[in-house]
């Protein structure tokens, strides 16, 4: 009977240390990162057109990440922009991409294919909404558009939402009032200038490389987006609740605004991916962007505003896994 009895007591050692190291276990994944090694493999990042700022960040974040990822091979993709980004991260055709807020909101409402698996990284820097034209125009709010050639922004542009709008929000009807030319920021600056286009949207970080050229050989001014037209906006509720009033300062470029800051309106943009992409990658990924933030920004200046306070804020997405778990070892 005694051997039986310790038959049972080491049974019950060995039950008990098994469920301990079980408990361990637990406890090690909550606390540390999963996944050995490096991340590997092979991975396409949407960015945007040639010259805008998505493509700029993207080009000199491939390097970075060249760099912290050696054993993955990175391809950049342009794209038309925010609309079209999400839906190939969404649907598989990219891995990572940056969008704008707003269009975020409005491809998840809208319950597109694959919306259910966006994820976010990290919350990056503000687009700034620019309405741009000829200084001696004759527009001076986005109600005077009517009848007038208005870039508008590509097809699958988070422009082109904005565009759209701002304005309705201003009683302009973009497919009555105006004749819309769908170009991207590649485009619209040399339209303006040969007098093709009589004004263009543009939402992109500050400055703008292609706005900035322009202005430095051709004589533009930046129409105010009023504290009202954000009002207006947000009334109509949903996605447009991420608009903001902002103001462009006056050194954003120095030659369009002459010394006076302009008020508009700014939406952030997010870098996001899908549940798709393992944790170990997107953790890199994401290190990367907050370790590179003053390298790439001193050639693409909106890349210097991430800011790590603010970046795990990717409303309307969930973190990703791997972005959450960078975010938990990177808090002071």
């Amino acid at each position: 009977m005694l051997h039986a009895l310790s038959r049972f007591g080491r049974r019950r050692t060995l039950q008990g240390g098994a469920a301990a190291v079980v408990v361990l276990g637990l406890l090690l994944w909550w606390v540390l990162p999963l996944g050995g090694g490096e991340p590997s493999g092979s991975l396409t990042f949407s960015t945007g057109v040639r010259s805008g700022v998505y493509q700029r960040y993207g080009q000199r974040l491939e390097g970075a990440l060249a760099k912290d990822m050696p054993k993955v091979s990175i391809r950049l993709r342009t794209s038309e922009g925010s609309q079209q980004n999400i839906e190939r991260v969404a649907t598989g055709k990219a891995d990572f991409t940056i969008a704008t807020a707003d269009a975020v909101a409005t491809y998840l409402q809208s319950g597109k294919p694959g919306a259910g698996r966006l994820r976010g990284c990290v919350r990056l820097y503000d687009d700034y909404i620019q309405l741009v034209v000829p200084r001696d125009s004759g527009i001076r709010e986005v109600a005077d558009l009517r009848g007038k050639r208005v870039g508008v922004g590509q097809k699958g542009s988070g422009v082109l939402l904005v565009a759209d709008r701002l304005m309705r929000a201003a009683g302009v009807d973009p497919a009555a009032d105006i004749t819309p030319v769908q170009a991207g920021i590649d485009t619209m600056p040399a339209r303006l200038a040969d007098g093709r286009l009589d004004a263009f949207f543009w939402s992109g970080g500050l400055p703008t490389a292609a706005v900035q050229s322009l202005s430095e050989k051709f004589a533009i001014r930046l129409v105010p987006l009023e504290e009202a037209l954000v009002t207006e906006l947000q009334a109509v509720g949903g996605s447009t609740r991420y608009y903001r009033s902002a103001v462009m300062p006056a050194d954003a470029y120095p030659q369009a605004q002459q010394g006076e800051a302009v008020p508009t309106v700014a939406v952030s943009n997010l870098l996001i991916t899908t549940d798709r992409t393992d944790p170990l990658t997107t953790e890199a990924f994401t290190r990367t962007v907050i370790d590179s933030r003053d390298r790439i920004g001193r050639e693409v200046h909106s890349a210097q505003l991430v800011d790590l306070r603010t970046a795990i804020y990717t409303d309307p997405l969930p973190l990703h896994e791997g972005a959450r778990r960078y975010y938990r070892s990177a808090k002071p």
